[in-house]
């Protein structure tokens, strides 16, 4: 089809074929772990974390396929029978660490569903963090043929990372100022200006930011995906902390009185489904860790869900099954997750169905 039937934009003087960005819910073909090694900062605990990124690529390669970015394929395939082997895709490429939301690519899809991965920049979290090795990941997938010949990869020119924004599929956006505005990603651009962009590039109609809410222990600057998550086109969950003498108290109370007044594109109001704040936890040093249940995934007949050893993760379990009455809801301990300061969601980066290939070759 000519490219005067798409809309258009030019940013940077690039031009961009307009897109939607699928929710989270939309049919995926794989999720993308970035997995921990020697070189890493998991160094220390590496025998520790192991088993927790393993179970998360177990569990969803009962579901769908999951490639595997890792320094060494022969050592990681050790770590799985042959069941789930069948369903991962292993990648030998050099990677800093292990936050595939943030370093993974954003898939969209035009109006006629052909699938294009956006490139986004990563620069650590507002340079905080060397990210060198995982801003290449991406392309590296691309030329490794990972990917479907129908799937287009486009640089963006724009720092962004996945775990900063949550889609709804129909339009709308939402975020956290605290990131997005973040002076170290994008301080050539206005807040007007980075929703044009956003726009743009997601095919966005809206975007709906928080000012309010954050984690203790959080290098990312509030991203959204730690504190609020649609869930629904009109359903958002959100972490409540109820205890006054808690250091987070004010700031999720804010953020809650926010949520309630945001409006969907028909002008109706969200359904909150608040999750329980479960029981601090600490580092061996002594340092509040950013333990949330709004990082879970949501895949193809599943949500995984982290949990952390702590009385909450029941009830946090059972907050979400009406929510997603058609998928199973599976926890997945991630205690050692949150020793570097992320959890489930911030390991994974999901792809649509857009993308699927036939033919893949791990290598």
């Amino acid at each position: 089809m000519a490219i005067s039937h798409f809309r258009a934009a030019r940013i940077n003087n690039v031009v961009f074929i307009m897109h939607k960005l699928p929710a989270e819910w939309a049919p995926q073909w794989a999720v993308q772990l970035t997995f921990p090694h020697p070189n890493s900062d998991w160094a220390d605990l590496l025998e520790e974390v192991l088993p927790c990124f393993v179970e998360i690529a177990v569990t969803i390669a009962r579901f769908q396929k999951v490639i595997i970015v890792c320094q060494n394929a022969q050592s990681v395939a050790a770590l799985f029978d042959q069941k789930s082997l069948a369903n991962i895709i292993l990648q030998e490429i050099p990677s800093n660490d292990t936050w595939a939301r943030d370093h993974g690519g954003i898939t969209v899809e035009d109006d006629n569903g052909q699938p294009t991965i956006l490139d986004f920049m990563f620069n650590g979290w507002g340079l905080k963090f060397p990210s060198d090795k995982d801003n290449l990941i991406t392309k590296k997938l691309v030329d490794n043929g990972v990917f479907g010949p129908q799937t287009q990869h486009q640089y963006t020119g724009m720092i962004l990372e996945g775990g900063g924004i949550e889609s709804d599929g129909e339009g709308t956006l939402l975020t956290t100022a605290e990131c997005l505005l973040s002076l170290n990603r994008n301080p050539q651009w206005s807040k007007a200006e980075i929703e044009q962009k956003l726009k743009d590039l997601l095919g966005v109609q809206q975007i709906l930011w928080l000012n309010h809410g954050y984690l203790a222990g959080d290098d990312t600057d509030s991203h959204i995906d730690t504190l609020a998550r649609l869930c629904a086109p009109d359903t958002i969950a959100y972490v409540q902390c109820p205890d006054t003498s808690d250091e987070h108290y004010d700031a999720l109370k804010k953020m809650e009185e926010e949520l309630q007044l945001l409006k969907q594109l028909n002008g109706q109001p969200y359904h909150l489904v608040p999750l329980p704040w479960p029981d601090a936890c600490y580092s061996a040093d002594g340092d509040r860790l950013p333990a949330t249940y709004a990082n879970f995934l949501i895949i193809n007949g599943a949500v995984l869900v982290p949990t952390y050893g702590v009385p909450q993760d029941y009830t946090a379990l059972e907050a979400l099954r009406p929510v997603f009455p058609d998928r199973e809801i599976i926890g997945i301990n991630c205690r050692m997750l949150i020793e570097q300061h992320g959890s489930l969601h911030c390991v994974t980066m999901q792809y649509p169905i857009s993308v699927a290939s036939q033919n893949v070759q791990n290598q």
